[in-house]
């Protein structure tokens, strides 16, 4: 087998260049899909429910990802048409989700249309980074590897700096922040607009600089056959096959994903709640008459007077109003010059008495108010926060002679970063907390695929990594389904549901992960691989 040549600086920075865009992307998603979904109506019990998909698909995707890159090639490369097919997708979705309200659509089919467009972005982001990961391991010698790692650690995490303060700084330079019930404020949506184009221009400059090695030379440099040419094993018989460290990692894996699963759920309402004060409101999600639901997202009153608007506007005029009156539901609703209104989709229903009505109220936070945008806008910061903690954090763990103290105090530090979410109430005591999850973050994007890619031989790499993002995949589905139960098992009618909670839960969870860590029995690497082994790999932030 031939030795990898070392790699000048600007070509390994070149070979990860294009994580910076993916990772922008990324906390794009990570930090505001929750405040679009709330702010176009939804109901924070469903807001678990909506991040079902997005790791169900990578569930699928990242195995398959991983084990046919292993086996393609053609004239753009191995791993390049993935990073092409998925940045695509991406860019496209990035400029179509903040919009989700905008539409014109009806609160479930904005509801649907975001969910949709939340699956394929997640989908196309990890597609898209998936590669740069395996670039490295393909083209770089174990003498570079570490400072390969280090400049896509360092792309990673600038990348997600950006992209979470992208809001804070648009509206500093005059974007609004605020907007009509049930629209995405224009911060959010230029925040994903230049996302996009900056994902854009990095995929460009990255098919541009990276040439890969062809299948003959690919052989020559990493051992073995042309693995184009070989025919996969399977992914049954590759975990039939896996080593122990593969399963026992996927249990600190387990609750540490859990945790951040609600983390991405719930964080902004905690934040708006608990430390910004948002005002809440009272809707109606459903009013019934004789037997029939009443549904629309306006509802009008004797052709004149809007009750309803996205659920986020309740007036006392059903309850009050005395004899009866024409109830109209509809999708659009427009005041021409002259002050009519121009109704599109509309279907009344003549009510003998308003008292006959029956309705479904919830009190929610106001989505709609400066005090949740400003919060909105907050939690970028703190994931901000997160991440340059995550830096720091990173240069301290190779640093712990024993990987898996460093790896479970990690954790611990993580879980009471999660808890002081839920209890702190000043905004910035919070950046104490978000440096305190930036520390398990860190040792969550290092020690599981550093320890396990020590336990792994053959050509089946690519394979295997993909198979272990289900690590990071299942934890989160199982999140999703379980965390609107469990804050309904916390709330009280009638009060704004207890979302701080939800963070106390995570905290827990990732403390059971800091536990588990004592069941990894690490594999010992080769005397070659041991130098460059003292610098942790980083794994994708899936």
């Amino acid at each position: 087998m031939k030795i990898k040549p070392d790699l000048s600086f600007w070509k390994l920075w070149n070979l990860s260049f294009g994580f910076f865009g993916v990772q922008i992307a990324y906390a794009l998603q990570s930090a505001n899909v929750s405040r679009i979904f709330t702010t176009i109506g939804a109901d924070p019990h469903d807001l678990s429910y909506f991040w079902i998909l997005p790791p169900l698909m990578g569930l699928i995707v990242q195995p398959l990802v991983g084990m046919y890159s292993d086996r393609t090639w053609n004239r753009i490369g191995r791993r390049l048409p993935y990073l092409i097919f998925g940045a695509t997708i991406a860019v496209i979705v990035m400029c179509l989700l903040p919009n989700a309200g905008s539409f014109q659509f009806t609160v479930q089919s904005a509801i649907i249309f975001g969910l949709i467009a939340l699956m394929l972005l997640d989908t196309s982001i990890n597609m898209a980074m998936q590669p740069f990961k395996m670039l490295v391991g393909d083209m770089v010698n174990e003498k570079q590897k570490g400072l390969a790692y280090s400049i896509q650690s360092f792309l990673c995490n600038a990348g997600s700096v950006v992209g979470y303060i992208f809001p804070l700084v648009l509206g500093w330079i005059g974007l609004r922040n605020t907007a009509p019930s049930g629209v995405v404020p224009q911060t959010v949506i230029w925040s994903f607009y230049l996302g996009a184009a900056i994902l854009l221009i990095c995929v460009i400059y990255s098919l541009i600089k990276i040439k890969e090695w062809p299948p003959k030379e690919y052989a020559e440099y990493n051992g073995g056959s042309d693995t184009t040419k070989e025919k996969s094993p399977g992914l049954f018989k590759l975990l039939v096959n896996a080593p122990s460290t593969f399963w026992t990692v996927g249990i600190v894996q387990f609750f540490c994903w859990f945790a951040f699963l609600f983390l991405w759920t719930y964080a902004t309402n905690t934040v708006a709640n608990k430390a910004f004060h948002t005002p809440s409101v009272e809707t109606i999600s459903a009013i019934s008459y004789n037997g029939k639901d009443i549904k629309g997202k306006y509802l009008i009153a004797n052709d004149s007077i809007i009750i309803l608007d996205h659920g986020k506007q309740t007036s006392d005029f059903l309850e009050t109003h005395q004899g009866a009156f024409k109830l109209t539901s509809a999708d659009i609703v427009e005041t021409s010059a002259d002050g009519s209104l121009q109704i599109s989709g509309a279907e009344s229903t003549e009510v003998s008495s308003a008292r006959d009505c029956s309705y479904v109220k919830s009190i929610v936070l106001n989505a709609a108010s400066e005090e949740y945008n400003a919060a909105g806008n907050w939690v970028g910061l703190l994931y901000a926060v997160q991440a340059l903690g995550s830096v720091l954090w990173a240069v301290v763990l190779p640093r712990f002679r024993s990987r898996k103290f460093s790896y479970a105090l990690s954790l611990f530090l993580g879980a009471a970063g999660f808890i002081t979410l839920g209890i702190f109430t000043n905004p910035y005591m919070l950046f104490i907390s978000f440096v305190l999850i930036g520390c398990a973050w860190a040792a969550m994007l290092a020690w599981p695929f550093t320890i396990l890619t020590n336990s792994l031989k053959g050509g089946n790499i690519g394979a295997y990594l993909g198979l272990f993002n289900c690590t990071i995949c299942i934890p989160q589905i199982i999140a999703a389904l379980v965390g609107g139960w469990i804050l309904s098992f916390f709330s009280t009618p009638g009060t704004v549901a207890p979302e701080y909670l939800m963070m106390i839960v995570a905290g827990v969870a990732i403390a059971v992960g800091g536990f588990c860590v004592a069941l990894i029995k690490e594999g010992k690497p080769s005397d070659d691989t041991m130098k460059v082994q003292e610098t942790p790999e980083v794994s994708e932030t899936l």
